[in-house]
């Protein structure tokens, strides 16, 4: 009896032992848990992004932020943030707003990490905001359309002035009030700084305020806009990142960009932004004329031998490639296309195509994407319209193309003729057409400027050609000829 009362005492602790043991295994697999989740919690905002092995940009899109056309994604912000994203090792993942007010909203949401959209760093958005270290400085531009009386100052305005809503114009107009009680201005958050210019082109406002960048960029577009006055001094653009993070990744941005404006990268980036403008504007006869000289006999026997292969004018296939390369069959631009044709890495893949940087491989390679977009297009069309809508596509893309041809016909044209196709490109570029088309923003003028080049070329290759011809026939080397040469007035 005594054993049996020492056993069943002595089983009671025993099994006190092991429950507390057991809480004791429990609460440290707890703690370790906590550990493990705390640990994970407290990754700074650079490590979520390398763990995640994405970087996410907020944009609105425009043709100095970021756009897709026929070479694929572009812009200056999307190529600036894309060499950011390289340099951490991540992808770049786009997300385009609406609007700015919009987009600066929604940083440092589960959308994006940053904004980058030629952001100027005011005083007013740094209250909410954190910059990165500027990388380029603008100028806010007041402008005004040719013809009409130019205002020498903001007390001379006499018209609708229009900007975009909560934007660094209104700030800075705001900050002028005070000198000029009579300034009026209206704000609109549908409309970005390219669709305004266009306005004061079209005529729809009579002024507008934009940046330095983007009247350059776009000046050639729209050749009616002026300049009237500055109304800032120069102030910086820079990235935009939200105010409760922990500074780790803007450190990373500022590092990145101080060594990407020491290598000499971001002035690469913007000449690049500036020549491609350049590209796009009116033909340049002289420099044109040039190369014909120059250039065009090195390449015209390939020319000759590639179009016939396509059921193409050797002039034609000549002008493409002057106005994609300017006859440089090394050419290439930030944005990886390369070559006498320009083709992208996709481009050149699809057409299999091994080496962009051959000029005959190239040839073939852009005489066949051209014959595959003419193919894409509804079998009634008939050319020239077909050739003049494939270039178009050649330059904007495909789809681009189609949601303007959607358009013509809403519009109750033809979208068949290039004629009224051409004519509602440009609505690519307004928010009022593209929201509610499939492709989005495009830059809807370029391909028209770009059509137009290539005919010009064209044209003048074969004129030029004509005049070969009748050289050729009427050369006479007789002394006759030769006396009345040298005779010959030398203005003639």
């Amino acid at each position: 009896m005594q054993l049996k009362r020492f056993l069943s005492g002595g089983l009671a602790p025993l099994s006190r032992v092991r429950r507390a043991g057991k809480r004791l295994v429990f609460a440290a697999i707890g703690i370790l848990f906590l550990l493990y989740f705390s640990s994970s919690a407290r990754l700074t905002d650079l490590q979520q992004v390398k763990q995640s092995g994405v970087l996410k940009m907020l944009t609105v899109d425009g043709p100095t932020t970021y756009y897709e056309d026929g070479r694929g994604k572009n812009g200056f912000e999307y190529l600036l943030a894309k060499a950011f994203a390289d340099s951490l090792g991540v992808e770049l993942v786009v997300h385009s707003k609406p609007s700015l007010r919009t987009m600066l909203l929604s940083v440092g949401g589960p959308g994006g990490n940053f904004a980058a959209a030629n952001i100027t760093a005011t005083k007013h958005r740094s209250e909410w905001l954190r910059f990165s270290h500027s990388y380029m400085e603008v100028t806010q531009h007041l402008v005004y359309r040719r013809g009409s009386k130019r205002p020498r100052s903001l007390s001379d305005l006499d018209g609708d002035l229009l900007v975009v809503k909560e934007s660094s114009h209104s700030e800075q107009l705001a900050f002028w009030a005070e000198q000029y009680p009579n300034l009026a201005w209206r704000e609109d958050d549908n409309v970005e700084m390219s669709e305004l210019l266009r306005m004061v082109h079209d005529r729809e406002i009579n002024y507008t305020v934009v940046d330095s960048l983007a009247y350059l960029v776009s000046r050639h577009i729209y050749p009616q806009v002026r300049r009237a006055i500055d109304i800032s001094e120069p102030q910086p653009l820079a990235w935009a990142f939200p105010d409760h993070g922990d500074d780790t990744l803007l450190a990373a941005a500022n590092q990145f960009l101080d060594e990407f404006i020491a290598s000499g990268e971001l002035q690469t980036l913007k000449n690049d932004l500036l020549a491609q403008a350049n590209n796009f504007s009116v033909a340049d006869s002289q420099r044109f004329g040039e190369l014909v000289d120059k250039r065009l006999p090195t390449y015209e026997p390939l020319f000759r031998e590639v179009a016939p292969q396509f059921g193409l004018d050797w002039q034609l296939l000549a002008a493409i490639a002057y106005q994609e390369s300017h006859w440089n069959a090394r050419a290439r631009s930030p944005t990886g296309v390369r070559g006498l044709m320009m083709l992208t890495l996709n481009t050149a893949r699809e057409m299999k195509i091994k080496n962009r940087l051959d000029p005959r491989q190239s040839l073939i390679g852009g005489a066949t994407y051209l014959t595959k977009l003419k193919s894409r297009l509804p079998d009634h069309i008939a050319e020239p319209d077909r050739t003049l809508l494939a270039l178009a596509a050649y330059n904007v893309g495909f789809g681009h193309l189609e949601d303007a041809r959607i358009l013509t016909q809403r519009n109750g044209q033809d979208p068949d003729l290039w004629q009224d196709v051409r004519e509602h490109l440009p609505k690519l570029s307004n928010k009022q057409y593209y929201r509610a088309l499939k492709y989005g923003y495009a830059r809807g003028s370029e391909p028209v400027i770009y059509v137009d080049n290539i005919q010009y070329y064209q044209r003048y290759l074969e004129l030029h050609q004509l005049s070969r011809q009748k050289e050729d026939i009427t050369v006479d080397d007789s002394p006759a000829t030769k006396e009345s040469d040298d005779n010959a007035p030398s203005s003639l």
